[in-house]
């Protein structure tokens, strides 16, 4: 049994910064003394990243098809969309990650699509995946015209004539979603090892799944999950959340129970269930308190989806909390956040149940996280100027409302637990990149460029806080006590840094990279 010395020059230990630290691992865990077989030394060193909130079945599978994701206009997005075509003869293009701000008012047209890829359907999903952009072949395919009502729980886009002009909304992709072609088991596997090497890459060693269920045109990843926890493909330690069908009831408990006792095994444990409460800010479709604003800053009738009735929710939080599951809840609007903690009144904190995203929190709701025992899942990397909150969130939230996203800082003023997670594909799973974002408010800029000013900076946390909440705080979140911290007897999940984010300014936060990543003692990246 190879015993290995972690020299690092500076380290953290899940909870503060410890300076110069030596780290002696055998058998998978950190262990107090012993006479290393090799040394490894790190310029910093801390335990891996936990992802408290990631897609990477669908981040892989999108890697793997037409991937828009590090592109930002609508040129760039036809240009790659025409050469993927081109190479590739399948009956659908698919793929995704393109960004609403490319588009005016953030909803692409057919006609764009039709203009380079004029002989099949097109189906791509926007970077949050709460919309799609498809051509005319793919709305003819789905038999979607101008007499095509829209679904309860989405949004057709339609031009002045009532017909529908590219852009699906929230449960309006489904409509289309239904008729793509079945992905096979082994793109599935692909998908997951594509996902999994590169959150490595970016010194991940475990995550949550946030929707481990059938969702915007993909199947049940939980197969993958399982099969290659079996095979030992399965390097990182998974939690996935099952997801709730907001269609169904309580009478769905049992069968998720079923699903948790037959999925769970080796390094994938399937011990939370994940509920969306509302969608998002941009389309219009997150749940307000009160009404969007019109671009003259008039009310409208709008306040935004609340997926599921609040008397339902509290029910089904209730009946997940009696049979033993964490309950992870997607809220971006006030009203979403706030249903969400009225639901949770009562529940046992020991079940560690969280929210995520909280991009509009009413002041009244930041403390109740502490009272509540529950966690704020946090994706720091969108707490910055950029176009869409520019463009689509700012005109139509006010001055007031806007001043109350993202309160990281205020939540953890009042002591509640932050934990972090990246969304993506939504975003990039890059954890060093949402640190700093979360201490700073602004993107990481490369040196030499100019960055841009912080947004709400009073919602900032410091370093220390930031990196905790991504190892462990979102070790907790998942129930791994055993992880998160270089603590003697936890597991040998580590990360080496090329530099000490601690030793500079913060501006240079982002700046720091992965150079290794281990899991149970063994490199999974170097």
């Amino acid at each position: 049994m190879t015993t290995t010395l972690f020299r690092a020059a500076a380290a953290f230990d899940g909870r503060r910064h410890v300076g110069p630290a030596e780290v002696l691992v055998r058998g998978g865990r950190i262990v107090a003394e012993g006479e290393p077989d090799e040394v490894v030394d790190a310029a910093f060193l801390a335990p891996g990243f936990t992802d408290a909130h990631v897609h990477p079945i669908q981040g892989g599978l999108e890697r793997l098809r037409c991937d828009l994701s590090e592109l930002s206009t609508r040129e760039e997005y036809l240009d790659e969309i025409r050469r993927y075509a081109e190479s590739h003869d399948d009956e659908w293009v698919l793929g995704g990650g393109w960004g609403m701000p490319a588009f005016p008012g953030g909803t692409p047209l057919a006609a764009d699509l039709d203009a380079v890829v004029p002989d099949r359907p097109v189906f791509l999903p926007n970077r949050d995946h709460h919309g799609a952009w498809v051509n005319s072949a793919a709305l003819r395919r789905a038999g979607i015209d101008a007499r095509t009502p829209d679904p309860p729980d989405g949004r057709i886009e339609r031009d002045a004539d009532g017909r529908p002009s590219g852009t699906l909304h929230e449960g309006a992709t489904a409509l289309v979603s239904r008729h793509l072609p079945r992905t096979t088991g082994e793109d599935y596997r692909r998908a997951l090892l594509e996902g999994q090497r590169y959150l490595h890459s970016l010194g991940v060693t475990a995550w949550q799944d946030a929707i481990v269920g059938s969702y915007s045109g993909m199947d049940d990843p939980a197969s993958t999950y399982v099969a290659a926890a079996e095979s030992g493909e399965l390097t990182a330690y998974v939690v996935g959340a099952l997801w709730w069908e907001r269609r169904l009831g309580v009478e769905q408990v049992a069968d998720l129970a079923g699903r948790r006792a037959a999925l769970t095994g080796g390094r994938f444990r399937a011990t939370s269930v994940k509920i969306m409460q509302d969608g998002v800010a941009e389309n219009g479709t997150a749940a307000l308190l009160e009404p969007y604003l019109d671009r003259c800053g008039h009310a409208t009738d709008n306040r935004g989806h609340s997926f599921i009735d609040a008397a339902a929710l509290r029910d089904a939080v209730r009946a997940l909390d009696a049979e033993g599951f964490q309950v992870h809840v997607h809220a971006i609007g006030d009203r979403g956040v706030r249903e969400t903690l009225d639901a949770l009144v009562g529940t046992d904190p020991g079940h560690r149940h969280q929210v995520a995203h909280l991009q509009l929190v009413h002041p009244d709701d930041v403390p109740r996280f502490a009272e509540l025992g529950v966690a704020a899942n946090v994706q720091a990397l969108w707490a910055c100027w950029d176009e869409q909150m520019v463009d689509l969130t700012l005109p139509f939230l006010g001055d007031e409302r806007a001043g109350w996203q993202y309160p990281f800082g205020a939540i953890h003023r009042a002591g509640g637990r932050l934990v972090a997670g990246s969304d993506w594909p939504v975003s990039t799973p890059d954890p060093l990149a949402a640190i700093h974002t979360a201490v700073t408010r602004t993107t990481y800029a490369d040196p030499g460029r100019a960055g841009t000013e912080p947004f709400l900076p009073e919602q900032a946390v410091p370093l220390d806080v930031a990196l905790a909440a991504y190892t462990s705080g979102s070790a907790w979140a998942c129930h791994r006590d055993d992880a998160g911290r270089l603590d003697v007897g936890t597991a040998a999940d580590l990360v080496v840094l090329d530099r000490d984010p601690f030793a500079g300014p913060p501006e240079e936060i982002g700046a720091a990279r992965v150079l290794s990543t281990w899991v149970d003692g063994t490199v999974v990246h170097d």
